[in-house]
């Protein structure tokens, strides 16, 4: 079902966002670093709100879309190398993520990158489904998955462009880069990895379910 304005789950949703953005807002690690990545929430939630009333959205895209910045606050309050997820993980479920995966690094960022196209791909697949309405769902699938491999890049640009004016410590503490050289490229390949496989399952549904029509 196509929603064109909130409902109460909506708002229910967004109600658990905005207790985790009040929460995140606590102390964070380092407050400039956090207010510019919740600039980007903010952003997001506008054009959030105006798509949904201008192209209308399933509520399963907007939870996703919702999910996406909920992983995203959390990495603005630690900021994204700090994140304590294998302390997480070790305290509820006693066992070691990092040593047991190999991972010299904080591995939050990767994960923030690979969610980027997996919950989001709903989004963008419905907009390009209302503005390209001729399109095959195949070809829907192709457009989305490069929308979502270009809009990676261009925010590699912007994280580049923001840390040209702050200092190295503070673009280090931004960025996430953890000293990798390849760090970029690996965020665009796991978001285009995650737009594909939920990409994939929304054609293979959208197929099955077709069939069962005919």
């Amino acid at each position: 079902m196509i929603y064109y304005q909130l409902t109460l789950k909506h708002w229910l949703t967004l109600a658990v966002l905005a207790i985790a953005i009040l929460f995140a807002s606590i102390q964070p690690l380092e407050f400039e670093s956090y207010l510019l990545h919740q600039v980007g929430t903010v952003l997001m939630l506008i054009m959030l709100f105006i798509c949904l009333k201008k192209f209308g959205l399933s509520y399963s895209a907007f939870l996703l879309y919702i999910l996406f910045l909920l992983i995203h606050v959390s990495a603005a309050h630690y900021l994204y190398s700090y994140v304590p997820y294998n302390a997480w993980i070790k305290a509820i479920f006693h066992f070691d993520l990092n040593q047991i995966m190999g991972w010299q690094r904080n591995m939050y960022d990767r994960l923030v990158h690979l969610v980027y196209g997996l919950f989001l791909y709903p989004f963008f697949y419905r907009l390009f489904q209302v503005w390209l309405p001729a399109l095959t769902h195949k070809a829907l699938f192709l457009i989305t998955v490069q929308f979502i491999m270009a809009s990676s890049l261009f925010y590699e640009w912007i994280e580049w462009w923001i840390a040209i004016g702050l200092s190295p410590e503070q673009a280090e503490n931004y960025n996430g880069q953890q000293g990798d050289i390849w760090d970029a490229h690996k965020d665009m390949f796991l978001a285009t990895l995650g737009a594909i496989f939920t990409g994939l399952v929304m054609l293979m549904t959208t197929n099955k379910n077709k069939k069962a029509l005919d």
